[in-house]
Parts: structure tokens; sequence; C-alpha cells
């Protein structure tokens, strides 16, 4: 085993996260990071009404932090939408060794780039799709998750109602035949 692999490997724990369980909470500080092996999890924040808005999906192999900066209040929570199995280490721990451990550095450097072209395309779709594109880009980003989370949540994803998801998939539904 190299030097490496034995690094990588002993700053993370498995642990299993039920339906419902939270990775992180809102408010609280992100000491850890994780790396999901199994299961779905979603983002949220709260709104001036106190009502839940879907920010993120995290799927298999998604890397699940709650701030880009070690140790920061998380300005979202993480919760399990199904059962999942998580790779977890201390952030903090990680990060220290960033430029030391090419292998560490790899996966946190792409990581991170996929979050945030994650949350770029995001906000370009909130800001200018109608609801059919919006469905189109998350059926594109997201394509295994349609059939294993509640609809109610793409719906609060995309920024339309259940209703107005439900006219998006059936004329993306006719306008593929």
């Amino acid at each position: 085993m190299s030097k490496k692999t034995t690094i990588s490997e002993s700053l993370h724990r498995t642990e299993l996260f039920n339906r419902g369980d939270f990775f992180l909470q809102y408010g609280k500080p992100c000491i850890e990071i994780g790396m999901l092996i199994k299961g779905i999890m979603r983002g949220f924040v709260y709104d001036n009404e106190g009502n839940e808005i879907t920010t993120h999906f995290y799927q298999e192999n998604d890397m699940i932090i709650g701030s880009y900066i070690p140790k920061t209040n998380v300005v979202m929570s993480i919760e399990a939408l199904e059962e999942c199995k998580i790779s977890i280490a201390d952030y903090s721990e990680v990060i220290s060794w960033v430029n030391k451990d090419k292998e560490i550095t790899k996966i946190v450097t792409n990581e991170f780039q996929k979050l945030n072209k994650q949350l770029q395309s995001r906000l370009v779709s909130l800001l200018n799709l109608n609801s059919v594109e919006k469905y189109e880009l998350f059926l594109k980003e997201y394509p295994s998750l349609i059939n294993r989370i509640p609809h109610y949540y793409i719906a609060n994803y995309l920024g339309i109602t259940p209703t107005q998801l439900s006219r998006a998939r059936k004329q993306f539904i006719n306008k593929c035949k």
C-alpha cells in the first residue's frame, strides 16, 4: 500500500444515514466533508416565510459540503432523501492535505469545480429558462433522479409549482414524440 493511499484512507470513516437524517444543518459550523457512496440527499435553505427551497441534489460519488471554507457556519441544511452511506472526514484535516497529497488535491479540486459548475448552471436556469427548459436541464444534470425523489422536490428545485412541473413534463414528452 502506498503512502498516499494510507493518508487518504486514514482521513475518513463511513456512516449510514436514514431518510430524513441531516448531514449538515443550517447555522452550525462546517466541520465535516462527505463523499456520498450510496443514496440521494438534498440541500435546502429557508426563505423569509420559513419555506424550504431546495438548492441542490447530491447523488452517488458527489462531495457533500456546506461551505467552501472549513469551520464557517453552514448556510443550508443537507438531508437524506433515502438511506445513505457516506464517507466522512474532518474538513480542516482534508484541506490541510491539499497541495501535500496529489490524490487529495485532485479529488478536492475536481469536486469543487463540479459543485461550482452545478451552482452556475442552476443560477442561469432560474434566471433565464422557462419551466420546460428548466425540466430538460434537470433531466440532463440529474438523469438518475427522476424516479428516485418526490416530484415536489424537483418542482421546488426548479422554482416552479408541482402543477407547472406536471405541465412541463407533459410538454417535454409531447416535444420528444
